[in-house]
């Protein structure tokens, strides 16, 4: 039996979803979430074995839910479900470590597949957000990042803030906001957790 969690803020969205899946054997809703934060709470204290995560939420979006969700509890698989699929959604997702992507018009058939997919560990892709993957794989590299970029990477995947993060490296923070904008230009994120994610992925951070 797979146990999923549905995180998402719309109760008609979870509604929807649990009913999608009634009738089908082999898939159990375990619990819902109505924000990426209590998602990750929900995933740990009810062992699911994949999640349906929306990405734009109050309190923690999607994205930073996900990178939550690797540490806390690093078995689960996110299975990425939005209405958005621009190169600015798809990305930091699948970076901080979604193991699909699909869109909320994806059929009935075809996310009971892709919930089993999930759960095998196999990656499943809409064909729009495959395309921006794809895109993103042909441009060239960015650059390596510098050793006090790395520091300060290490120290905001550590839970750090700037302000906490200039005091331990003592330097002011103006200088981290300065070294973050450059980590996340090098690393092709928009924002701390793809970042964080994107370090993860790379081997970058412990």
């Amino acid at each position: 039996m797979i146990r999923v969690l549905i995180v998402d803020d719309h109760p008609i969205v979870r509604n929807g979803l649990r009913g999608a899946f009634a009738d089908v054997p082999d898939i159990e809703v375990a619990g819902e979430a109505g924000d990426g934060r209590e998602g990750v709470s929900e995933a740990v204290r009810l062992g699911v074995d994949v999640v349906l995560m929306d990405l734009r939420m109050p309190r923690m979006d999607g994205v930073r839910a996900i990178v939550e969700l690797a540490r806390a509890a690093p078995d689960v698989r996110v299975l990425v479900l939005t209405t958005f699929d621009s190169e600015s959604d798809v990305l930091p997702a699948v970076q901080a470590g979604a193991t699909g992507y699909l869109l909320k018009d994806t059929p009935p058939e075809d996310l009971i597949r892709a919930v089993r997919a999930a759960h095998r560990g196999e990656s499943v892709l809409a064909p729009s957000a495959a395309g921006q993957l794809m895109g993103r794989v042909r441009r060239p590299t960015g650059l390596a990042l510098t050793a006090r970029e790395l520091e300060v990477l290490q120290l905001v995947a550590d839970g750090a803030s700037n302000r906490e993060v200039a005091r331990q490296l003592f330097i002011s923070e103006a200088s981290i906001k300065t070294h973050l904008q450059h980590v996340y230009d090098k690393l092709d994120v928009r924002d701390r957790a793809a970042a964080v994610g994107e370090g993860y992925r790379r081997g970058l951070l412990r």
